[in-house]
């Protein structure tokens, strides 16, 4: 391979928020959804929310050489008994430290880890590093409502040789809904490659919006000027009420359109280091 093939960034959506990523020799999974059209989701407190769609991957289909999951939250649409029953237990979890412990206690995926805001790990497979960072994530904008919904975080993968910098910098924002303490993140890092957002205007039993519909989402790719934008999240659950034809308008409006990756299930996207475009094949 050419040096430029050799350090892309190549993403497989599966569907949902579950994306499969490859870098060099490091294989990751985002937050594992594979439940199937007409079944439902367990969201908490008795709700339930029926799958539209069926992913793109089946999980026995995954690669065996899988070195982690990158978990925003602990939700049933995001990880669910499908994941439960079939990932390897010997797994590492990257997560907030409230899923951690119900993974390791109920669950016996006993190498999950608890991130704080802020907090990093670091992974290496061959010569290949990610280091995964922990960033702000609100899951509701009630407080008395937060309370009741499973904590969430953010992510920022960072990926590039165990020897050299840093050639891809990944944020992937859960399932958060937009507030100020997300423009730390551009703050920090002003030179975000790959901007995968939650997007779906997840509604609750009595008009909450627990996820970011279109505005929220083009109002936070404004805020954060990614390289690329990739929209995730949304039309897959019933709970879902902003479709993806929104967010695209709303791209339009903000002048950003030209940046958008957008895949379908089971389509994959490839991105060059320093590329202007990114590839997205079926």
């Amino acid at each position: 391979m050419t040096a430029p093939a050799a350090e892309a960034l190549r993403l497989h959506f599966v569907g949902n928020a579950t994306v499969l990523i490859r870098y060099g020799e490091l294989t990751l999974l985002t937050d594992p959804n594979f439940l199937h059209r007409g079944q439902h989701a367990y969201l908490g407190y008795g709700l339930v929310s029926r799958r539209l769609t069926d992913p793109g991957l089946d999980i026995r289909d995954l690669p065996p050489d899988l070195d982690a999951v990158v978990l925003s939250h602990l939700h049933g649409d995001h990880w669910d008994r499908v994941t439960r029953r079939h990932l390897d237990r010997s797994l590492p979890v990257i997560t907030t430290p409230h899923a951690s412990r119900r993974l390791q206690g109920l669950h016996g995926f006993h190498r999950a880890v608890g991130l704080r805001t802020w907090q990093r790990e670091t992974l290496t497979h061959g010569g290949s590093r990610v280091r995964i960072t922990a960033l702000p994530g609100r899951h509701a904008g009630d407080p008395v409502l937060r309370r009741l919904l499973p904590p969430v975080m953010g992510s920022l993968l960072e990926f590039g040789p165990v020897s050299g910098g840093v050639r891809h910098r990944m944020y992937v924002s859960g399932d958060t809904l937009l507030f100020d303490g997300l423009d730390e993140i551009g703050s920090r890092w002003p030179d975000i490659d790959l901007s995968v957002l939650h997007l779906g205007g997840t509604r609750l039993p009595g008009g909450f919006l627990v996820t970011m519909d279109a505005a929220q989402g083009a109002e936070l790719a404004r805020r954060l000027r990614a390289r690329h934008v990739m929209p995730v999240h949304y039309g897959e659950y019933t709970v879902m009420k902003s479709p993806l034809e929104d967010f695209l308008a709303e791209a339009g409006r903000c002048g950003f359109a030209d940046r958008l990756v957008v895949c379908r299930p089971g389509e994959h996207a490839t991105l060059i280091p320093g590329a202007d475009r990114a590839t997205v094949t079926v």
